[in-house]
């Protein structure tokens, strides 16, 4: 390859609080400003079992919704999706997957898109990075997306996590109160709860996240300067 063109990054992503674009623009504004060519891509779930859980925001039943996926993560299912086309008209020369966590695991969008044969030719001899989002759980997450994406042909570079404030109930109860409100309180039922999702300090890392995947992008491609970078 010729280490003189702007090397291109794909970022593969699912959100439905919109807290992991946060991430992906965070990182890509990073990587933009270190030369690179960013596209993003967001997986949209079209799944006619579980699509209708997330088309409103906040949720009419926060509750009913969010335990509603516990079978479906619990038994690692795949659904409908739609996946842009920005992620097959041209290959890239990295890929970045941003994966929320749902119950413990990956979330059924990325799991879906993991398991596509779309994915199989956009990861074959690529290097990738994994950025989890999550309340609480993060490890299986990330290494379900790293196994999966391997096991296409993938090479895992770097991964790293952001977890949302709190311990286990009142985190919990926190993001409840935030999905089916759509607001932040400092109480729901009676309880103090923290803050839910990203604070400024998950974003300084992930621009720290960011410059270091650059630094080793321009590493592995013999070039210590590309075009746009001073």
């Amino acid at each position: 390859m010729d280490t003189a063109t702007t090397l291109s990054i794909l970022f593969v992503y699912y959100t439905y609080t919109q807290q992991t674009l946060k991430i992906v623009e965070t990182m890509a504004e990073v990587l933009r400003d270190r030369g690179f060519e960013v596209i993003l891509a967001a997986i949209d779930f079209t799944d006619p079992r579980y699509a209708d859980r997330f088309k409103k925001f906040p949720m009419p039943h926060p509750y009913r919704e969010v335990v509603g996926m516990i079978l479906p993560e619990l038994f690692r299912k795949t659904g409908d999706i739609r996946i842009p086309d920005v992620v097959t008209e041209r290959e890239y020369h990295f890929v970045c997957i941003a994966s929320p966590t749902w119950w413990l695991s990956t979330n059924v969008p990325i799991r879906s898109f993991l398991e596509s044969e779309v994915a199989r030719r956009v990861f074959k001899g690529k290097r990738f990075a994994v950025a989890v989002i999550c309340r609480r759980y993060w490890r299986h997450n990330l290494h379900t997306v790293r196994r999966l994406a391997t096991g296409l042909g993938g090479a895992f570079v770097d991964g790293i996590h952001f977890s949302y404030e709190g311990g286990q109930v009142r985190s919990l109860l926190s993001l409840i109160s935030y999905l089916g409100s759509g607001k932040y309180r400092q109480r729901y039922l009676g309880v103090r709860i923290p803050p839910t999702n990203l604070r400024e300090y998950h974003l300084v890392a992930a621009r720290t996240f960011a410059n270091g995947l650059a630094d080793q992008l321009f590493i592995a491609h013999g070039s210590e300067i590309l075009p746009g970078v001073a």
